[in-house]
């Protein structure tokens, strides 16, 4: 590669790592106000303008639920819902544009294979990866467009899979944010608006799950208590993962020794974390099963070959009588 595509390239890659860290570092000072104060004050060019930032924001890591809500206060529901997804498919396309022509050379060489075999996954299946992505919003939106720019999906498909897929949420996010510009000067329409919002989201939350159900066609591979309880004696290598929140681990279930908490609400943003355990047994513990269940998803969308759920969870493992621990008692009773 010549010097002038090379110099170009870091450049780039520069100019948007010094803009994701500067956002990383003024985040807790953005709020939807300043967009609004910023973005009100262009007159006509105002549309532009957000859409424009919304893309670049995108580009650069910033909560695209910031703008979203932004949107429907400035815009209302529907101009609002245009202008968000332009700006979303905007800023996805251009990550996506950049990881395939800027980094995907340095990105492929310092992910090694484990990254490889991911890549391949996603190659067969095609937009319907990205349609996953789009509607399941407990995957991270900004890392996937860079992500998914390492891909051999066509940009069309790309691009046209977003466009669609990400309409259910944009939907909802700028109706939440016009219900909260409603709610301010007593608008008798905010409560609706609102719960249709919120009703979207749930439906993106839930719908896979449920779909999948209905077709019979879950994946989730279970462990029976005593099972688990043979391996982790016989010393099988095997990596528990409790998607519970901290709190519930000192309560009156306890959790298992030397379990790794993982709350299912942390776990699309700490996968980078535990690339490590991709082909390694993995088993999920939670209150009963269902969440669980659902981080199961999460980790097979993300590659891991592995993954475990305890039927019953620390419910099924305390009606046994096996020991549990807890923060005062690490190593259990």
């Amino acid at each position: 590669m010549t010097p002038r595509i090379v110099v170009p390239r870091l450049l780039l890659g520069l100019a948007i790592l010094a803009g994701a860290s500067w956002l990383a570092l003024s985040r807790g000072h953005l709020d939807v106000a300043q967009i609004e104060s910023a973005i009100g004050s262009l007159g006509p060019w105002g549309p532009v303008a957000f859409v424009a930032l919304f893309a670049l924001g995108t580009v650069l890591f910033a909560p695209g639920s910031l703008f979203g809500l932004a949107g429907g206060v400035l815009f209302g529901p529907v101009w609002g819902t245009i202008l968000n997804l332009a700006g979303a498919t905007l800023g996805a396309t251009a990550a996506f544009l950049v990881a395939r022509y800027v980094a995907a050379d340095w990105v492929r060489r310092k992910a090694g294979a484990r990254l490889e075999r991911l890549i391949k996954g996603v190659d067969a299946e095609g937009w319907r990866f990205v349609a996953f992505t789009r509607l399941v919003p407990l995957i991270p939106f900004n890392l996937v467009n860079y992500a998914l720019g390492l891909t051999r999906i066509p940009v069309l498909a790309y691009v046209l899979a977003s466009l669609v897929c990400m309409a259910p949420g944009t939907l909802a996010y700028t109706w939440l944010g016009h219900a909260g510009r409603e709610a301010m000067v007593g608008g008798s329409t905010a409560i609706r608006y609102a719960l249709m919002g919120l009703a979207v989201l749930a439906a993106m939350a839930f719908g896979p799950g449920l779909l999948r159900r209905l077709k019979g066609e879950g994946t989730v591979h279970w462990i029976e208590v005593g099972e688990l309880v043979r391996r982790l004696d016989g010393r099988e290598g095997i990596t528990i993962l409790d998607v519970r929140g901290p709190d519930e681990l000192v309560g009156p279930l306890g959790h298992i020794a030397n379990a790794r908490n993982v709350p299912l609400p942390e776990l699309p943003h700490r996968i980078p974390e535990l690339v490590s355990l991709t082909e390694t047994p993995v088993v999920l513990v939670c209150k009963t099963d269902r969440r669980s269940a659902s981080a199961a998803a999460i980790l097979h969308a993300a590659g891991f070959l592995n993954v475990l759920v305890l039927r019953g969870g620390m419910v099924r493992w305390n009606e046994v009588g096996l020991p549990v621990a807890d923060r005062r008692n690490p190593h259990g009773t």
